[in-house]
């Protein structure tokens, strides 16, 4: 198009990924370099040696435009206020002034504390701020002084804290979207089987978005062993995986990717950033990992105790690569692996810029401050519920004749409680046992679905509770036992035990009804929903996940567009 009527773009991606990125058209040693360094500002990698594709060339024309016309004629002359009244703001009353917004004159200014009525609504300006009436109609609001807007480091504040809570969650949320939109299986990019979360330097769970519970209690447990393992060599723009139910994990499909944040030095860890996602294979003596058979985890696929994956911002894919075939069994879809990685290190790095983001609005000091406040606040909304509950126990039996056992005991007194589960089974040769980190997000869970406030899920929910896992359990099994069960059908009767024990919910389906199929080229997956229990005063539900699964169910037509297979009937089994 003629020069200044128009924009040229290439649509770019890497060759195999299906992430397109718009760069400028130019040449193509230009646009590569201008690819790789978007890819790595918005995703936290490049891979400068691999094939770029060119996916479509587009142009955009913009005709027209221009400053609207006024809305109307605004009056000449300033206005006046219109009385005063009494206002709360800023932690006392003030006496402030009251304008119409209609007879506010073109470029006036009026300064807060005031307020500005018009019918139907209300503009409070606080304390520090301004408002200008533009000559188009529109009021124009401005912070004379950002440093009001800054809560104090020193002590929690309730409105701040409640913007806190919020703002953490709307960033786990971010990262789930960008997770969704750019991972390549239909296990993750469907059924939404994935879950994203803050934490903070020591790895504790800050705030998550409302993702799978099975994920969300243990990831904390992972992210510390990453912490512990790489602490002397970790560095800005490093991230790592890690998948062992002996570290925090909970069966080898799912994947943690995590990612450290710095400040700006690169030299104080400050926060860190985790996805976690199953993986539709990684190997094992079954397509899809999800072996019924298995008696020792290697038969479940390739499981790594913390992996580096990306170094400085480049992905090393070949010793990925090198990891999902190490099993005796390798991963039959690397490439599917590879991209689904990817999505989880972009959707790190998006939380980890929102986080910087933020530190840019309030200061590191708030933030870290805050994160140690919303955990108190979940600590001390804990220690209110123990004193409305009473404690109890309950003997779950499992399908393999084995069992598992709790006694609650609460001092309401102390506000405390001891979850015990002594009496359950031992270890067993199956692949029931359920790794000691989905006992603790199953009592995560649990809690947090009793606390009546509308905070985050995060680790002070923990704070006044003492889990007690005997060694060698069926909730506390040593390495080499298999796993993959414990996760999807242990972690559902863990809940209804505790439940039970507490005396306050009818048991839901006790398991999430895995069906997974495939082979060398095409590997499937699915939780299939089932039913939830009645409570006192409310009755159960058909048909819905429950508990420690929140996925979604893949659309049949979905499935029928990506699997070689025709889904015949699809209905709720009533009765």
């Amino acid at each position: 198009s003629p020069a200044g009527e128009g924009e040229q773009r290439a649509l770019l991606r890497y060759a195999g990924s299906d992430t397109t990125l718009p760069v400028p058209l130019a040449d193509p040693a230009t646009m590569a370099a201008t690819f790789h360094a978007e890819h790595r500002a918005r995703f936290g990698f490049a891979d400068t040696a691999r094939e770029i594709v060119c996916a479509a060339l587009e142009t955009e024309r913009v005709s027209g435009g221009g400053e609207p016309a006024p809305l109307g004629p605004l009056p000449a002359t300033p206005a006046q206020p219109h009385g005063h009244r009494t206002v709360f703001l800023a932690g006392r009353w003030h006496e402030v002034p009251l304008y119409r917004r209609e007879e506010l004159a073109s470029g006036q200014n009026v300064a807060g504390p005031a307020l500005i009525v018009e019918a139907g609504s209300t503009c409070v300006l606080e304390p520090g701020w301004r408002g200008e009436m533009t000559p188009r109609g529109d009021l124009l609001l401005r912070a004379q002084d950002v440093a009001h807007r800054r809560p104090d480091a020193a002590a929690p504040d309730p409105a701040w804290l409640t913007l806190f809570n919020r703002r953490f969650m709307s960033i786990a949320e971010d990262m789930g979207r960008a997770l969704q939109n750019t991972a390549r299986s239909v296990n993750i990019r469907e059924r939404l089987d994935f879950s994203c979360a803050l934490f903070d330097r020591d790895g504790r769970l800050i705030a998550n978005a409302p993702h799978i519970p099975v994920h969300l209690g243990s990831m904390g447990d992972a992210v510390v062993a990453i912490r512990a393992r790489f602490a002397a060599d970790m560095g800005a723009g490093d991230v790592y995986l890690i998948n062992s139910p002996y570290a925090g994990g909970t069966h080898l499909p799912d994947i943690t990717v995590v990612a450290p944040l710095f400040d700006p030095s690169g030299r104080a860890l400050r926060y860190f950033t985790a996805a976690r996602a199953h993986h539709a294979d990684v190997g094992g003596i079954s397509p899809g990992s999800m072996p019924a058979a298995s008696r020792h985890i290697d038969e479940e696929g390739c499981l790594s105790e913390g992996l580096l994956m990306v170094r400085g911002g480049c992905f090393l894919e070949a010793e990925v690569r090198a990891w999902l075939g190490s099993s005796p069994q390798a991963a039959r879809n690397p490439d599917q692996n590879i991209a689904d990685l990817q999505a989880q290190v972009a959707a790190c790095v998006l939380g980890s810029r929102l986080l910087g983001q933020l530190e840019q609005e309030v200061g590191a000091a708030a933030v870290l401050a805050y994160m140690g406040f919303v955990q108190d606040n979940a600590e001390t909304a804990v220690r209110r519920l123990l004193g409305r509950l009473r404690g109890g126990a309950f003997t779950l039996p499992l399908d393999d004749g084995s069992h598992i056992q709790v006694r609650v005991e609460i001092d309401a007194a102390a506000g405390r409680a001891v979850i015990d589960f002594a009496g359950t089974s031992p270890q067993q040769p199956g692949n029931l046992n359920a790794p000691a980190s989905i006992a603790h997000s199953a009592v995560l869970y649990v809690f947090r679905t009793l606390i009546d406030a509308d905070i985050p899920l995060n680790a002070g929910v923990l704070r006044p509770l003492e889990i007690r896992l005997p060694a060698g359990s069926l909730l506390n099994p040593r390495y080499p036992a298999a796993v993959v069960a414990g996760n999807v059908e242990t972690s559902q009767n863990i809940v209804d035990a505790l439940f039970g024990a507490l005396g306050l919910l009818a048991a839901s389906q006790g398991t999430m009804n895995n069906l997974s199929f495939g082979d060398g080229r095409h590997q499937y997956y699915e939780t299939v929903c089932g039913g939830a229990g009645a409570g006192a005063d409310f009755p159960g539900a058909s048909a819905v996940h429950t508990h420690m699964t929140n996925s979604r169910l893949t659309d049949p037509e979905v499935l029928e567009l990506y699997f070689p297979v025709r889904v015949e009937r699809f209905a709720i089994r009533r009765g």
